[in-house]
């Protein structure tokens, strides 16, 4: 296996992992918006009775009553899920459009908040507000996580190697550590891989490094461990990187990489896979 790089060096390789998008540029999900918004502005009055029979007649159209109350997608799901039993808005708007507009009028004043902000004029200000809370910000944040995980998976894939995405293996004393890819499988593991992409900052990069730490901490002498890391969220928080670069350089991980090393990756995973009889 290649020899350590300083910290330094690790750094400059980080790069980009979303890609910027011009936040006016229209998309499917955007198109919809405005099309549900136009058309919840042409009812002729708002009440739960012309709301229920909107829904029932528009089922895709119901996050836009979330977004209406200030309820992202992913909290209009669990909300549903709690109080009607179905995370499905389609389906629920379909077979109980009263139920459903009643729960969102009853726990979140939807009629009143719908009305206000149905004829109120926005100015340059309010689309900047919006706009720093989009959800279409924190889907590209997900995507721009989920792009590490994807490309190891594939260069497992395309190895051959039989292996397991997103679980826990286990190691010394039958303790257990997270892992993003196992190979062969987590109650066998013979090499753990953990792929942390950040471009943003926050709490989420130190729970990161504990994840890595964990998978140090249990891990048996045969099993290998390795860590792919990329993201410019990262350069903000050097110290929380360094503690996992320490670990390569006392030997405690077998290998740390960014997305411009995964040719890196793929040659290590590929010795390892063969000393251990996988390929």
């Amino acid at each position: 296996m290649r020899g350590i790089p300083s910290f330094e060096e690790y750094i400059d390789s980080l790069g980009r992992l979303s890609i910027h998008l011009d936040p006016t540029a229209g998309t499917p999900e955007s198109a919809a918006l405005i099309e549900a918004a136009q058309s919840l502005y042409e009812l002729p009055e708002i009440d739960t009775a012309t709301l229920a029979t909107w829904a029932n007649d528009h089922p895709e159209w119901v996050p836009a009553l979330g977004l209406t109350v200030g309820l992202s997608q992913e909290r209009l799901k669990n909300t549903l899920r709690h109080a009607l039993g179905s995370s499905g808005w389609v389906s629920i708007a379909r077979a109980r459009p009263y139920e459903l507009i009643e729960f969102l009028e009853e726990e979140f004043d939807l009629v009143r908040l719908l009305t206000i902000q149905r004829d109120r004029r926005y100015d340059f200000g309010d689309i900047l507000v919006a706009r720093a809370g989009t959800r279409a910000t924190a889907a590209r944040a997900g995507a721009a996580g989920r792009r590490i995980e994807d490309e190891i998976e594939a260069i497992a894939e395309d190895l051959g190697l039989d292996y397991e995405t997103r679980t826990r293996f286990v190691g010394r004393n039958g303790r257990t550590a997270p892992c993003d890819l196992v190979v062969p499988g987590g109650g066998d593991a013979a090499i753990a891989v953990a792929a942390k992409g950040f471009d943003s900052t926050g709490s989420k990069l130190t729970d990161a490094v504990r994840e890595i730490e964990e998978m140090a901490e249990v891990r048996l002498p045969r099993q290998f461990v390795m860590a792919v890391i990329d993201g410019i969220g990262w350069k903000s928080r050097q110290a929380d990187l360094r503690r996992i670069h320490s670990l390569w350089e006392q030997q405690q991980i077998d290998g740390m990489y960014t997305l411009a090393t995964l040719g890196d990756f793929r040659a290590d995973l590929e010795e390892v896979a063969r000393l251990r009889g996988f390929l």
